[in-house]
């Protein structure tokens, strides 16, 4: 069975979103402070690229296991990628009122964050880490 590659590890978050231009640096420490205090963790680097927040353990029916942070995000170079690992399927209200997005199973895709409602944004990753972390303790 393949291991997984996005592990956590010790690299600088701050480091990591230094190295991005100013606009995206805000976009970044914004989104930092969202989930920040949406799971109260601090954040890790996961892989390279991605900044997650608390973890979970997860099993799937086939047997295959491991962890895996709760929420988090990356600065890709067309977009800001929040992982809302809920998914998507509670939150269509949400979603409608939000503003420029898209999604795929349990990415938020966001060009920059004047695109979007933060108080929806907000409310959105909350209620994930809600539901992630009821997950977490069954």
């Amino acid at each position: 069975m393949a291991e997984l590659k996005t592990k956590v590890n010790d690299a600088s978050v701050d480091k990591f979103i230094q190295g991005f231009p100013e606009d995206r640096q805000k976009d970044c420490y914004a989104i930092l402070e969202m989930m920040k205090k949406a799971t109260k963790q601090e954040p890790k680097m996961w892989g390279t690229s991605i900044i997650g927040f608390g973890d979970y353990h997860y099993k799937y029916a086939s047997g295959r296991e491991g962890d895996f942070f709760i929420t988090g995000f990356s600065p890709r170079k067309q977009n800001l990628t929040l992982y809302i690992n809920s998914g998507f399927d509670e939150y269509g209200s949400l979603l409608e009122i939000l503003g420029k997005h898209s999604t795929s199973k349990a990415c938020l895709y966001i060009k920059k964050l004047d695109d979007v409602d933060t108080k929806v944004l907000k409310e959105l990753v909350t209620k994930s880490v809600k539901a992630m972390t009821k997950h977490n303790t069954q």
